[in-house]
């Protein structure tokens, strides 16, 4: 076999970069976890002494996680001051849990992926499932920490908006069920921005359920936001106004079960919200780094947790428009359209 030697020395460069990027991964979570990204935000230019002092930590663990961080192109280095920054742009990406681009728990996500390593290989040998509950916690405080981001950013200056006549029944009292909701950040964000309203989450997931109602008293909203353990097909109560999935349906083994439930459970003129993650139908359209991103991730929690589960569709985190749509169809929805999108996900609003 002939080798193109421009073909592998390009490759090769790739993975320098790749071995970089993994390298760093657990300096982000470090810096995370002890604060330092806070300690630097809005401080502006500080010595390693400075930083050291400030966030209390040994000199020389200081002095080689600053390196890292400058290396890694996070934090800025001048060579004739010999002091770091972080600038405002990398402030919000990672020491501002509450800003749309923090990234922050996207790191805790990953961790995850390399605890649970051992198991997904075993389900990739017998063929079996790894359901949620089965995965390291690191992924469930991670999920909630990452996808808050963009429902502060999105939900209900945009996402709510693009659903017809559903934000003026949200400001008029409506009754919501939010499904698959893992520790309530979209639940909570909902009742904030919509007070006269009433919410209930639902999850299978009884930890996420305790850290839910934990959250939903600490941001004050425990008096019309209520979380029960129940599953997608059986959770109760009828006459929903609007009954919300977030990023969660595709990680169902019976999304169609899911779906006529949802109708079953919808009032008349209520409506279906169905965000899931940003994807093309066509395989070669998701062939970019969100896709990457995507497709990783579904191959090491939303696949093997769709199938451990009763039919086992495993949709995947790429599912794409027109296989979400025939959920919605045969779950007995006669009205589906995409109502807004983003970089990272797609919303639908599905009526009877």
């Amino acid at each position: 076999m002939q080798i193109d030697e421009d073909k592998l020395n390009a490759l090769l460069g790739r993975m320098v970069e790749e071995f970089g990027a993994l390298a760093s991964a657990p300096l982000t979570i470090l810096g995370d976890r002890l604060g330092l990204y806070k300690a630097m935000a809005g401080a502006g230019p500080m010595t390693a002494e400075r930083f050291g002092e400030k966030t209390h930590l040994r000199l020389r663990y200081a002095i080689e996680w600053l390196n890292a961080e400058a290396a890694s192109g996070f934090v800025e280095y001048d060579p004739g001051a010999e002091t770091y920054t972080l600038s405002p742009e990398a402030a919000l990406v990672l020491a501002d849990d509450a800003s749309p681009a923090f990234m922050g728990g996207g790191f805790e996500v990953l961790m995850s992926l390399f605890l649970d390593l051992d198991k997904v290989q075993k389900a990739f040998r017998d063929g079996t499932g790894l359901a949620w509950h089965e995965h390291h916690s690191t992924l469930f405080s991670g999920t909630e920490r990452f996808f808050r981001a963009s429902y502060n950013a999105n939900l209900e200056p945009s996402w709510i908006p693009a659903l017809d006549g559903m934000r003026e029944r949200l400001h008029d009292g409506a009754r919501v069920a939010d499904v698959g909701c893992g520790f309530g950040a979209s639940t909570i964000v909902l009742a904030q921005a919509y007070p006269e309203s009433t919410f209930v989450g639902y999850d299978y997931h009884e930890p996420s359920i305790v850290a839910a109602r934990e959250r939903a008293k600490a941001a004050g909203v425990d008096d019309r936001v209520s979380f029960e353990v129940a599953g997608a097909k059986t959770y109760p109560g009828r006459e929903f106004d609007l009954v919300a999935f977030f990023d969660c349906l595709h990680d169902m083994g019976d999304p169609v079960g899911a779906a006529r439930h949802v109708r079953e459970t919808l009032s008349p003129d209520g409506l279906w919200m169905i965000v899931e993650p940003f994807a093309n139908d066509r395989l070669e359209d998701n062939l970019n780094p969100v896709g990457r991103i995507y497709y990783s991730a579904s191959t090491m929690v939303c696949t093997p947790c769709s199938l451990s589960q009763e039919i086992g569709l495993g949709l995947g985190a790429q599912a794409g428009e027109q296989r979400l749509r025939a959920v919605a169809r045969e779950g007995g929805f006669s009205r589906f359209r995409r109502a807004a999108q983003t970089p990272f996900n797609l919303v639908f609003e599905a009526r009877p």
